[in-house]
């Protein structure tokens, strides 16, 4: 079943989250610490992945040009809709805003080699074990995110289960029309691109910054363009 690493990926999200919101009592103080820490382990990982890059010139393309895409469908403002009309259907539970909860967990879980890696691994040889390890991580961060941010990062579960879902379904076929080289590079450049994001979004918990991360989503496609061209040149 090439999507059991994925609907696992999505329970852990749900549990830990249901875990979060039973902790939300934990002092303001702590809350803000927690969070501070999670932001720099963030910072810290998506550096990490950064330097992956074996030609850091893509990185930048994709990130310029997917930004130029991203501002111009306002990917993020499309985002925060769906998170602000789970939000009016909902009501604000009063412990953080739905909104925020749904759209920086949504970034975080789905922005990440780990996703597709782990997806490419179940689609083509039905290992789950990346999505399983992602799961756990995903899960424990889910529990922070909760009790800090809300009810709202249960819904990040959806994007995440039809994301890795799809790729996962794609990937049981990939095999046949992509060369493993191809593969292996797209993947690489791909970790650091997502890397750079990630490194957003630790800014962002941090308070530092106000980055649109979604705004920059794009630049995954476009970072599996560039490397496409390269290699059949």
């Amino acid at each position: 079943m090439f999507l059991l690493g994925t609907i696992v990926n999505g329970l852990l999200i749900i549990i830990g989250t249901f875990i979060g919101k039973f902790l939300h009592r934990i002092p303001e103080g702590m809350k803000t610490t927690v969070m501070y820490g999670i932001g720099l382990s963030v910072i810290v990982l998506g550096l990490q992945m950064g330097f992956e890059s074996k030609n850091f010139l893509i990185v930048i393309i994709s990130l310029v040009l997917g930004a130029v895409i991203g501002e111009y469908y306002s990917l993020d403002e499309k985002l925060n809709a769906v998170g602000q009309w789970l939000e009016r259907k909902l009501g604000n539970t009063g412990e953080g805003s739905i909104s925020q909860g749904f759209v920086t967990a949504t970034l975080i879980f789905v922005i990440g080699a780990m996703a597709i890696i782990g997806a490419l691994d179940s689609g083509i040889r039905g290992d789950h074990n990346v999505l399983y390890t992602k799961a756990l991580i995903d899960g424990f961060t889910s529990i922070i995110l909760a009790s800090t941010l809300g009810i709202g990062v249960l819904f990040s579960a959806i994007p995440v289960v039809l994301y890795q879902g799809i790729i996962a379904m794609f990937a049981t076929q990939i095999d046949r029309f992509v060369p493993a080289a191809l593969l292996e590079s797209f993947i690489v450049e791909l970790t650091a691109t997502g890397g750079v994001m990630i490194l957003a979004i630790g800014l962002n918990l941090l308070g530092l910054t106000k980055i649109k991360v979604a705004n920059l989503l794009p630049g995954i496609l476009v970072t599996g363009l560039i490397v496409s061209i390269l290699y059949f040149l």
